[in-house]
């Protein structure tokens, strides 16, 4: 299941009204809370909420610890309860893709950059582009295929829906489209410098990203 599959899974487990009420509970808490305490307050019998709560586990929106809530410990003390809790795991879905947290490292990287090397924004930005494209692609799993195809594989997960035309990788998707509605250079620029970025960790010195905005396209193609 790809990334944007398993978001919609994840979000798809609230739908059903009782484990959607189970999740509101726990997450509202300030600390984790028991599955008895949840199913006291959502007003379901225990076995229901444990049902619900451990789906909630598997969909990765709540986590489990175990302790003694009576503070106890030792021999005699029982066993540790099972307490649930908020996941660290951000769960966001649009569609089509976008990943404005991306952009976000970018810019935020990128005017860290100009403070501190005393450079335009706009050039600080670029270099901060072109190294996280290469960090994209030293997370990626060894993409396999010709050139392009490869290229496409690093940047299918990030939201750039690749695909091969002809002797071309075009983009059928920009992730940061309403930023660059409004910011249509900045972006751009900050696009044509990411997937350079990726050209470089692939080692691909036979391909060029370059600008080619188009209806319907992200503004950069690889040949």
């Amino acid at each position: 299941m790809d990334d944007v599959g398993a978001q919609l899974s994840s979000v798809g487990v609230l739908a059903e009204p009782a484990r959607r009420a189970l999740y509101e509970h726990v997450v509202g808490q300030p600390a984790p809370v028991s599955r008895e305490q949840a199913a006291e307050a959502v007003g379901v019998p225990v076995h229901s909420a444990k049902f619900h709560l451990d789906k909630l586990v598997a969909a990765g929106l709540l986590e489990v610890e175990y302790r003694r809530l009576t503070g106890r410990t030792g021999p005699g003390a029982g066993r540790p309860a099972k307490l649930y809790r908020r996941s660290e795991r951000e769960v966001a879905v649009s569609v089509p893709p976008r990943r404005y947290d991306l952009v976000g490292e970018v810019l935020a990287e990128g005017v860290d950059r100009a403070v501190r090397d005393q450079v335009p924004v706009d050039e600080a930005v670029r270099g901060a582009a072109r190294q996280v494209g290469a960090r994209l692609t030293a997370a990626a799993p060894t993409p396999a295929g010709s050139p392009l195809d490869r290229v496409g594989e690093v940047l299918r997960p990030h939201g750039y829906e690749p695909r091969v035309v002809d002797v071309e990788l075009c983009l059928t998707n920009c992730p940061f489209d309403r930023l660059a509605a409004d910011h249509v250079e900045l972006v751009c620029g900050l696009n044509l410098s990411l997937v350079s970025g990726v050209l470089d960790g692939l080692g691909e010195a036979d391909l060029e990203a370059r600008l080619a905005p188009e209806p319907g396209f992200c503004c950069v193609r690889v040949a």
